[in-house]
C-alpha cells in the first residue's frame, strides 16, 4: 500500500475488442452527469465522450424516487445549472418537474444522443501501459457484457445503492398482517386513502412524505427514534419573483442564485460557530410554527449541533401544517418489534398501522457500487485520501462529482466538471497521458470525505475516501473557496504526478 492507495490483488477482465471508445466516459445521466457532459462539450469540442445510465431514463435520483410528495431539499436556484436558469421563481420543486428540467437540459444541449440507458457498470481496470481505462457493464435486460474504454472516468452516479435503501432489522416484522414499504422502491398501486400510516424516520424523506400521505389517509404517524431540525421556508421565493418580473431572466437567475449562496454560507458558518444559539433558535421557530401545546422539548430537539447532518426543510411548513390540522403527529420511542396490527414500542405504547413506510434511510454506494482497479489491483476506497474532494490518491484520470452537505449538490458537481475540462486542458497542451494524485505518506485515519455524522455515512465510514488538514486533501464546505481554487488555482500543484504521453498503443 503506497501513496494512499489500498489495493488488493485481482484478475484482468476479458481483453476483447471494445464495443465504444471516448475520450471521456461518464458514469450516470442526472444532474452531475448531464452537467459533465454540458461543460465538456462548451470547452472540449473535439473529445468525443458517451454517457452510462443504468435506468432507462434521465435524471438519476429524480427519476429513482417516485414516492408521494418527493421534492428537492435545497433551493432550485442553486441546485438547478449555472448554464439554464430553473425556470420559475419555485423554490422547493417537485420530483416530476427536476427530472423533466434535466431531461430537457440534455436534449436541448444534444446531450441525450451521447447516453447509453440500461448500462449498468460492474467494473473499470486501468492501465498504465496503455494510459487507458477498460469499462465493463452489463446492457439491457439480459445483462449482456459490453467493454467501453476511455482515457478519462467521470463517475457521476452519486454516492448511494439504487437497489435498495437501509433497512433495520426488527424483531417479527413479518408478523405485519398490513402494507409495508420502503419509499426507494414506492409502489405505484399503493392504496393509502383512508388508512392509518405509520412512517418510520425523521430524515428529509420522511418529513416530505408525511404532509402528502396526510392529504388522505385516515391519520399519518412519524415514528422518530430521535428528532432532526425541520425549518419551514417558502416554497417560492419571493425575492426571486420580484427580480423575475423585473429584470431578463439570466440575470435574474444569477441574482438569486448568489443571494441563496450567500445566504447559505453565512447561516453554516453562524451555525458551526454558535451551535448553541443556532439550535435554541431553529427549534424555537420549529415549535412557533406547530404551536404551544406542542411538546418541542421531545419531538423537536436533536441531541447534535445544526449541521452536524443537514437540515429538513419543509415548504410553506406543510409538515407543521399537517400535525396542527390533527392529520398527522410525531411520536419519539422505539420500536421492540413489529405487531399483526402495527408496533409495539419500548414505553409500552402500540401504534395501530395499516401501512408501515420504512423511510429509514440510504445505504451508500460508492461508485455505483462497481469494483475499481489500477493496473490489476483493486481500488480500497477507504485507503484513499480525496484530493479536492473530487480525485483520490493512486487513481489516474478518474473523478467523482460529489455535492455539498450544507448546499445545493449541482454547485460542487459543477465544479468539479469545469476542474475536469481544465485538467484535460493542461494535459492535452503538456503532452500528459495520465494524472495521478499522491499523498506522500500513510493515510489519515481522520474523518472521511462527507463531513456528516448521519446514519447511512457511519454506516459506511469504513468504505469511505478520507481526507487531510490542509489544501488540496481537505474538502471545504465552501462554495466561495472551492470557486476561487479550482477555476483558478494551480493544476500543477506538486500534489498530482503527470505522466508524459508514450508511442501509440492499441486500445483493447
Amino acid at each position: 500500500m503506497t501513496g494512499g492507495t489500498g489495493t488488493v490483488p485481482v484478475q484482468e477482465g476479458r481483453t476483447a475488442i471494445p464495443d465504444e471508445h471516448v475520450d471521456v466516459l461518464i458514469v450516470g445521466a442526472g444532474l452531475s452527469g448531464i452537467a459533465a457532459a454540458w461543460h465538456l462539450k462548451a470547452r472540449h469540442k473535439r473529445k468525443a465522450y458517451a454517457i452510462l445510465e443504468r435506468r432507462g431514463a434521465i435524471g438519476g435520483t429524480w427519476d429513482l424516487f417516485r414516492y408521494p410528495g418527493v421534492r428537492s431539499d435545497s433551493d432550485m436556484h442553486t441546485l438547478g445549472y449555472s448554464f439554464r436558469p430553473w425556470p420559475n421563481e419555485v423554490s422547493i420543486s417537485d420530483g416530476a418537474s427536476i427530472a423533466a428540467y434535466v431531461a430537457d437540459t440534455a436534449a436541448a444541449a444534444g446531450i441525450d444522443r451521447h447516453i447509453r440507458f440500461r448500462h449498468k457498470v460492474v467494473r473499470a481496470a486501468w492501465s498504465s501501459a496503455r494510459a487507458l481505462w477498460n469499462v465493463d457493464a452489463l446492457r439491457g435486460p439480459q445483462g449482456v457484457p459490453v467493454r467501453f474504454t476511455c482515457r478519462f472516468l467521470f463517475m457521476c452516479s452519486g454516492y448511494y445503492d439504487y437497489d435498495a435503501g437501509h433497512l433495520p432489522h426488527w424483531p417479527d416484522m413479518d408478523r405485519f398482517a398490513g402494507t409495508r414499504v420502503h419509499p426507494q422502491h414506492w409502489p405505484t398501486d399503493l392504496a393509502y386513502g383512508g388508512k392509518r400510516v405509520v412512517v418510520i424516520g425523521s430524515g428529509a424523506t420522511a418529513v416530505t412524505l408525511v404532509p402528502a400521505l396526510a392529504e388522505t389517509a385516515a391519520h399519518v404517524t412519524m415514528l422518530q427514534r430521535s428528532p432532526t431540525y425541520i425549518v419551514a421556508r417558502p416554497a417560492r421565493d419571493p425575492t426571486a419573483a420580484r427580480l423575475y418580473r423585473r429584470l431578463p431572466k439570466r440575470l435574474a437567475h444569477r441574482l438569486v442564485r448568489w443571494k441563496n449562496l450567500l445566504l447559505g454560507m453565512y447561516f453554516y458558518n453562524y451555525a458551526r460557530r454558535h451551535p448553541e444559539r443556532t439550535k435554541a433558535g431553529l427549534i424555537a421557530m420549529a415549535h412557533q410554527q406547530i404551536g404551544p401545546d406542542f411538546d418541542a422539548a421531545t419531538h423537536l430537539t436533536p441531541s447534535y449541533a445544526p449541521w452536524d447532518q443537514r437540515l429538513c426543510l419543509v415548504p410553506d411548513g406543510d409538515l407543521f401544517a399537517a400535525i396542527r390540522a390533527g392529520k398527522a403527529s410525531i411520536v419519539t420511542d422505539e420500536i421492540e418489534r413489529f405487531i399483526p396490527t402495527g408496533l409495539a414500542l419500548r414505553s409500552g405504547r402500540t401504534l395501530e398501522a395499516d401501512v408501515i413506510v420504512t423511510a429509514t434511510g440510504l445505504k451508500l454506494g460508492l461508485m455505483g457500487s462497481m469494483e475499481v482497479a489500477v493496473d490489476g489491483q483493486r481500488v480500497d476506497f477507504g485507503q484513499t485520501m480525496a484530493y479536492k474532494g473530487m480525485m483520490f490518491s493512486g487513481v489516474p484520470n478518474f473523478a467523482l462529482a460529489m455535492g455539498y452537505v450544507n448546499a445545493s449538490w449541482t454547485l460542487k458537481a459543477e465544479l468539479s466538471a469545469r476542474y475536469v475540462c481544465r485538467l484535460l486542458a493542461h494535459m492535452d497542451a503538456k503532452g500528459f497521458a495520465a494524472a495521478t494524485p499522491r499523498w506522500r505518506g500513510a493515510v489519515v485515519d481522520g474523518p472521511t470525505a462527507f463531513a456528516l455524522t448521519s446514519g447511512y455515512i457511519k454506516r459506511a465510514a469504513g468504505l469511505l475516501p478520507k481526507q487531510g488538514d490542509t489544501a488540496p486533501w481537505r474538502v471545504h464546505q465552501n462554495y466561495a473557496r472551492d470557486l476561487v481554487a479550482m477555476r483558478l488555482g494551480a493544476i500543477d500543484d506538486g500534489a498530482v504526478e503527470f505522466t508524459p504521453a508514450r508511442a501509440p498503443a492499441g486500445i483493447a
